[in-house]
């Protein structure tokens, strides 16, 4: 077994989760945020589903320089997240495929205008920024979903407003 692929498999699960929670975001309320400086619900659902694409598109390079700014194309519907996030996924999936050992422990920087802001073997990568780093948002949304009444998936066994075990 590749060190990769745990990660894939945890990879493949929670983005399961994830694309549950970005099916219930409310058309109709994209724009809305819950304080003035958080991300509206439509950024924030962008940011989740766009996270595997910018891992997938720079892993397999020695790194990323914050100053060429990422493609981010304007995701204004559920339906244009959903689909981005559908290609995002199927993006860095195949990006993980392709890394053996000897690659998913060679280092990756992240650097702004050429200085160095972090590195760290590709392998943290994945687990820091695509896994741990896409938890988090998604936890963030689940809260955006929560405080706008919208029913929250269950992720981690049951939620307040699913059981799955019943």
């Amino acid at each position: 077994m590749r060190l990769i692929d745990p990660l894939l498999l945890e990879f493949d699960r929670e983005a399961s989760s994830t694309r549950k929670c970005l099916e219930r975001l409310p058309a109709d309320r994209m724009a809305w945020k819950p304080h003035e400086k958080s991300m509206t619900l439509g950024g924030l659902a962008g940011h989740v589903a766009t996270i595997p694409a910018w891992i997938g598109g720079t892993l397999l390079a020695d790194g990323f320089d914050l100053a060429k700014g990422m493609d981010r194309p304007p995701l204004d519907s559920p339906e244009q997240v959903l689909a981005a996030f559908d290609a995002s996924v199927k993006q860095a999936k195949a990006a993980m495929a392709q890394l053996d050992d000897a690659k998913a422990m060679g280092e990756w920087t992240l650097s702004n205008k050429g200085q160095a802001v972090f590195a760290m073997p590709r392998i943290a990568l994945v687990r820091t920024i695509l896994l741990n780093h896409s938890y988090h948002h998604r936890g963030q949304l689940t809260v955006y979903l929560r405080l706008l009444d919208v029913p929250v998936p269950a992720i981690y066994g049951s939620s307040a407003d699913e059981n799955p075990f019943k």
